[in-house]
């Protein structure tokens, strides 16, 4: 029996062999940088998710949806009594479980972080809104001692995209002079007061960055009157700022 003669070899042309190449480098190139990415992430105690961690979290958020379309809902009740005019509210959770409705309410009040805290002034638009986001805050009626300890102890101004203490009253003096506020005096008395010009001064006050107080909250999502965290603590914000001062 003959020999069988060799088939010849498939002719690639040298076009695809240069796209095949060339995509051999790139997944070369795209494993080495996942790989320094993972090494990196490892390195700054980074965890790598589980699928079932996605899952939990994505559900958490849908119901965080529901449950702040029910809490818009139901009817308001009564938070603040006719002679308090101020609050301050306080983030104190929120992070993956928080749908983006959520998340974009909350900085739409200024606190993008945990422990951030800021003045509002009180009236039944800014009542709905806290409701809808009072799982992740808490929120009070400040005196005047921590109204005025907050302003001089913790008080920020952005200056030229910079957060700087609020020390200078020539700063004070050239951005709230026209409103007659020319120093850090006037401006707790504007917040403490809910004055004229409160808008303008609580907005150029940075949010407050607060400490994380020991052993003052549980991690409960459930209404601070129900033995939880979060929501409505009246004149008890009061115990709660000094621990964070």
């Amino acid at each position: 029996m003959a020999d069988e003669e060799p088939k010849p070899l498939a002719y690639i042309p040298e076009t695809i062999l240069k796209k095949r190449k060339s995509n051999e480098d790139w997944a070369i190139r795209r494993k080495q940088q996942l790989e320094d990415r993972i090494k990196k992430s490892k390195g700054d105690n980074f965890v790598i998710k589980k699928p079932e961690q996605f899952i939990k979290e994505y559900r958490d958020r849908e119901l965080d949806l529901v449950q702040m379309k029910h809490r818009g809902k139901q009817q308001s009740r009564a938070l603040v009594p006719p002679e308090s005019k101020l609050l301050f509210v306080i983030r104190i959770g929120g992070k993956n479980d928080m749908h983006p409705k959520t998340r974009k309410i909350l900085h739409s009040l200024r606190l993008g972080k945990i422990f951030n805290g800021v003045f509002v002034k009180t009236n039944e638009r800014m009542i709905e809104i806290l409701r809808k986001v009072e799982p992740y805050i808490t929120y009070g009626y400040p005196n005047f001692k921590n109204v005025k300890d907050l302003i001089y102890k913790k008080g920020l101004v952005r200056i030229d995209k910079q957060r700087v203490p609020l020390t200078d009253n020539n700063v004070i003096e050239q951005v709230l002079g026209k409103y007659g506020i020319l120093c850090i005096e006037d401006i707790v008395n504007e917040i403490a007061n809910v004055g004229q010009h409160f808008k303008e001064v609580s907005s150029f006050l940075c949010p407050f960055m607060l400490n994380k107080p020991e052993k003052a909250l549980q991690g409960k999502k459930r209404l601070y009157k129900d033995g939880g965290d979060t929501g409505n603590r009246e004149d008890h914000i009061n115990e709660l700022i000094s621990k964070m001062n």
